[in-house]
């Protein structure tokens, strides 16, 4: 299932934008952002200020190997499982921008995490009796629009062995390198001690991939919402 494409409104404090989604009614998706996101949005005006560079990440040892089958921005159901997959859903929305706060259309967006058992659809981690959930997908792809905007409907990262919750992603825009970078979540107790998280050493660049995570009951049930916005150099 594909979910289309929301509209962003440029504001520094939290939004609600109209949008159209795949639940019974067309609700808002709060415009969710750490104070660094919005700080960053209101520089990029008429003064020409430069954005934060989104800050280059490993992509770890569980870059999926299979991109065939279902691979759409919807991680949540997968095509032919007739169940719904474990965990919190989360429904992630964003932009990729360039420095100057220029939307980047076209750019290839893939996403990758583990399933709510702590577990990579990857055969390095699906390992004796290790099973991952089924009806995950566990990545999914995406294009942006002409605004730069990307979706994707997934689940609450969860923590696993040395590493708090997080999201991997993977920007390639039309003509340019790629960026891959992870996204984390605000207030985890686990960020403290991630050595990944911490070895970005700028400290505005550190804050532009802690996320805030709000509630989004009115869209789905029990489902959270988060903006995530990607700078590239």
């Amino acid at each position: 299932m594909r979910i289309p494409t929301p509209s962003l409104e440029r504001r520094r404090v939290v939004t609600a934008v109209p949008i159209a989604l795949a639940v019974p009614a067309a609700l808002a998706l709060p415009n969710v952002r750490t104070a660094a996101q919005a700080d960053q949005r209101a520089e990029a005006g008429a003064d020409g200020a430069r954005l934060t560079a989104s800050p280059p990440q490993t992509e770890g040892p569980f870059y999926p190997r299979d991109w065939g089958g279902d691979i759409d921005n919807d991680l949540v159901k997968v095509e032919g499982e007739a169940a719904k997959a474990m965990g919190e859903v989360l429904l992630l929305q964003g932009r990729v921008l360039d420095l100057a706060g220029q939307p980047l259309a076209g750019a290839t967006v893939e996403i990758w995490q583990c399933d709510a058992r702590g577990i990579y659809r990857h055969p390095r981690d699906e390992r004796g009796d290790r099973r991952r959930d089924p009806a995950f997908q566990g990545r999914g792809r995406t294009i942006t629009d002409a605004g730069g905007r990307y979706r994707f409907r997934t689940i609450r990262p969860v923590p696993y062995s040395g590493r708090t919750p997080h999201i991997h992603f993977r920007v390639e825009p039309r003509g340019r390198d790629a960026l891959v970078t992870q996204m984390y979540v605000f207030g985890e107790p686990r960020n403290v001690r991630d050595g990944v998280l911490n070895s970005i050493r700028d400290p505005r660049q550190r804050d532009s991939v802690i996320v805030r995570l709000e509630r989004a009951e009115r869209l789905e049930k029990d489902a959270f919402a988060a903006s995530f916005d990607i700078v590239l150099a």
